[in-house]
């Protein structure tokens, strides 16, 4: 079954072109969540840029769990969350979590991804 997504492919507009793919959970491609926890790992592949976009509302299970999860443009999750923008160009490694009730981010400085 195919996934319906809150935003139509229509709405999607030029807000961070050129940044290559990333990979989201579906609480914000689908349900409309804001990014509430956000990192980027070394790339994957030539067309991966590192970024890896939650709500922060997943569970380990929902996070186990792949169908809840897909590659995009991060140029399609910056529509999701236009608030995400001014951190793209951050560096590998860096993570940052939403204030809470706010718009902006803060880094966090003791999270490192696991090792698979």
């Amino acid at each position: 079954m195919a996934k319906k997504f809150k935003l139509k492919a229509e709405e999607i507009k030029p807000l961070a072109m050129g940044r290559g793919a990333c990979i989201a959970t579906d609480m914000i491609t689908r349900h409309g969540k804001r990014v509430g926890f956000m990192y980027r790992e070394k790339p994957e592949t030539a067309q991966d840029s590192g970024w890896r976009f939650m709500s922060g509302l997943e569970d380990q299970a929902y996070m186990d769990e792949a169908e809840n999860h897909g590659i995009y443009d991060v140029n399609t999750i910056a529509n999701y969350d236009p608030t995400i923008i001014p951190l793209l160009d951050e560096a590998e490694g860096a993570a940052f979590e939403r204030v809470p009730g706010a718009a902006r981010f803060r880094p966090v400085d003791d999270w490192a991804p696991s090792e698979d």
